[in-house]
């Protein structure tokens, strides 16, 4: 292990550190169960206002995207993780080369880092997944569409999340003008899917091979940004959430992942579709700090570092989780004292970020066993919180 002093933190010297990538909630939230394990944590953010660095003491300022900034951040770490999934795979590969333990590694995480690979990969696997294809024309748009009739969905190869990088197009026209934008570095096209709902399916994979799937959930999108989670999905057969979590074990395994992983699905009337990867905690998974007996940033962490997994069961029979955008209200400590007043089983979870609008700037939970009940009492406090409503 690494010693303590080399990392700037004082603590055990047998106790590891863990280097996490991105200074964002993420990564914030690897905090308190880091506590709780002993381990210590050492961030590379942009910032030192970033959401993490508000709470980890041992924080290095830099540009993720730099290798020598990656290199100098590694040297004080046992292993090296991600709160997100940009950094440049050739950086990756080249810290793993010299001996960094990179958790996922850099031949998983070039999966979740680009929609192409993934498709390819997934297909070979014979993952179910909507019909698609790359592309670099209209020509191969409309070749496509000649099977695949419009309006259909193209998406940037690399760099997209929370609804970027992914657009409808419903003819020839809109193609082009998507295929004009110079700066994203590929597309691919996919079928439209007609689906029910959308799910997740995570899943926590040490690199000794031991897994453990969360119960599949229901995300409630809007503009591309998740909205609401639904733990487990309300009136899932069981059947159908077996083979949700027997893809995600199965994509796990096949891909050598390590760590958190989410496998985003579409719920069709001929079962689930894979529609994107994410090797890393994940939104989803936020409902799983107060209603699962592990939560998904813990079992990262055990992950990562090798450890024995934790139990990914659900501790309540219904859990509800609804994201704070940003909205009208600059100080929401007021509003935040309100809601907490008016309704003390709400659990609140702050991100420490600057209020914008659209922003994920938090996230509300509930436990019980009614979803109606649930979700007034929490959308209550979402729309108090954003300044939507007074009383």
């Amino acid at each position: 292990m690494t010693d303590a002093s080399s990392s700037g933190t004082p603590g055990p010297a047998d106790f590891p550190v863990v280097g996490v990538v991105g200074g964002g909630q993420l990564a914030r939230m690897m905090q308190q169960p880091a506590i709780a394990l002993g381990v210590r944590l050492r961030l590379l953010a942009d910032s030192r206002s970033d959401s993490a660095a508000q709470v980890i003491s041992d924080v290095v300022v830099g540009d993720y995207r730099d290798f020598e900034t990656l290199r100098t951040f590694a040297q004080g770490c046992d292993v090296v993780t991600f709160d997100h999934e940009h950094v440049p795979t050739e950086h990756l590969r080249e810290l793993a080369g010299a001996g960094v333990l990179v958790r996922p590694g850099p031949s998983a995480l070039v999966f979740a880092q680009d929609k192409s690979l993934m498709r390819e990969r997934l297909s070979e696997l014979g993952a179910p997944l909507p019909r698609w294809s790359p592309v670099t024309s209209v020509a191969d748009v409309l070749a496509f569409a000649e099977a695949t009739p419009f309006p259909l969905v193209l998406k940037a190869t690399r760099g997209g999340y929370d609804g970027k990088g992914v657009w409808v197009v419903r003819n020839e026209h809109e193609a082009a003008e998507v295929l004009s934008h110079d700066q994203v570095p590929g597309f691919i096209v996919e079928e439209l899917v007609d689906y029910a709902r959308e799910l997740s399916a995570m899943v926590a994979r040490s690199p000794s091979g031991q897994a453990v799937a969360y119960p599949v959930v229901e995300t409630v999108q809007r503009d591309g940004i998740c909205h609401e989670v639904y733990a487990p999905a309300p009136g899932i057969d069981e059947d159908h959430a077996v083979r949700a979590q027997q893809v995600a074990l199965q994509i796990a395994g096949e891909l050598d992942v390590v760590g958190m992983m989410a496998v985003e699905l579409f719920d069709t009337p001929d079962g689930v579709l894979v529609n994107e990867l994410a090797m890393r905690p994940h939104n989803s998974g936020h409902w799983g700090i107060d209603g699962a007996v592990t939560s998904q940033f813990e079992n990262h962490l055990r992950a990562v570092l090798d450890l024995p997994l934790g139990d990914p069961s659900a501790s309540a029979p219904l859990t509800v989780m609804v994201n704070l955008l940003g909205g009208d209200l600059d100080d929401l400590y007021p509003a935040y004292l309100h809601c907490m007043a008016r309704d003390p089983a709400l659990k609140f979870h702050m991100y420490g970020k600057v209020v914008k609008p659209g922003r994920k700037v938090g996230h509300v939970t509930a436990t019980g066993t009614d979803l109606d009940d649930l979700l007034e009492r929490i959308r209550h406090a979402i729309a108090y919180l954003r300044g939507d409503i007074d009383e």
